[in-house]
């Protein structure tokens, strides 16, 4: 992995939230990457019960103060950063006041979806990629994990498409068996729409449900990973009907090597190196 970038976009990651198969490779992979001399950025939402002060977030004031629009409304940017403890590996976090002040993550005390998930995903995207716009950070791949980043490929290859910066730029989409019930919200579509993204790019998100914007995330990625043991049935058949790299399941105690050489020889098509 000497000197290739990865960008990792994940909807968790720990330290900062509570250990899943998502946040777990989303430490993981990127810790594998930089042991083994490439380079790394990780974005994540701040959510609000992360603890800034625990974990020293503090804002990044040359990378905040743009809006996003967002369902024709200005919404502001914010970017903090952080330092995971020993590893070296900095994080960037996603913020704003209205989609991620309150104190959770993705559901209510009570376990329902938060009505407005779906802006979150969509602020979440063109956040992570304006961000990297404006680090001049042309990453070799993009590397996706969970569900509330599942909106990245779609906006790379359509809303972005002719950014130079991502023209060499290969998808990576991590799928989890971490779903929810029911959709988001029905007219999300529509606010897909406001971004003139073309009706084929977002006919999936005509019911927006877990599979089909994980099915769309795969339809726009170069790559997919299998990141849990059990997918389901419609998930997994999709992923296997689709002419692309797939790598199959490995735990996090035997994915390093897998995951280097899906990078390289499926996705970056340096074969010829390892000879």
């Amino acid at each position: 992995m000497k000197e290739k970038r990865v960008l990792y976009v994940s909807s968790e990651v720990i330290p900062y939230l509570p250990e899943t198969e998502a946040s777990s490779m989303s430490y993981f992979s990127p810790k594998m990457v930089n042991d083994r001399g490439g380079q790394i950025r990780i974005f994540t939402p701040r959510f609000g019960n992360i603890n800034e002060r625990r974990h020293q977030l503090h804002e990044v004031i040359r990378l905040s103060g743009m809006n996003l629009i967002i369902n024709d409304l200005d919404m502001p940017l914010i970017i903090k950063v952080a330092s995971i403890p020993k590893e070296r590996m900095q994080v960037y976090f996603i913020d704003n006041e209205d989609y991620f002040k309150r104190k959770a993550t993705l559901t209510d005390e009570d376990g329902n979806m938060f009505d407005d998930n779906d802006e979150r995903a969509i602020f979440f995207a063109k956040g992570v990629i304006e961000t990297v716009k404006k680090l001049n950070w042309a990453p070799d791949i993009i590397h996706v994990h969970g569900w509330l980043a599942g909106l990245l490929p779609l906006y790379i290859k359509n809303y972005y498409g002719n950014d130079p910066l991502f023209e060499d730029s290969k998808i990576v989409t991590s799928v989890y068996n971490q779903s929810f019930e029911g959709t988001l919200d029905t007219e999300m579509i529509d606010k897909l729409r406001f971004d003139a993204l073309d009706d084929d790019a977002v006919t999936e998100f005509e019911e927006p449900s877990y599979v089909n914007i994980m099915k769309n995330a795969v339809r726009f990625s170069d790559g997919i990973i299998k990141a849990s043991e059990d997918l389901g049935e419609e998930l997994d058949s999709y992923i296997d009907s689709v002419d692309k790299p797939v790598l199959e399941f490995h735990s996090h105690e035997e994915f390093a090597d897998a995951y280097e050489g899906f990078y390289l020889n499926d996705i970056l098509n340096e074969k010829e190196n390892d000879e």
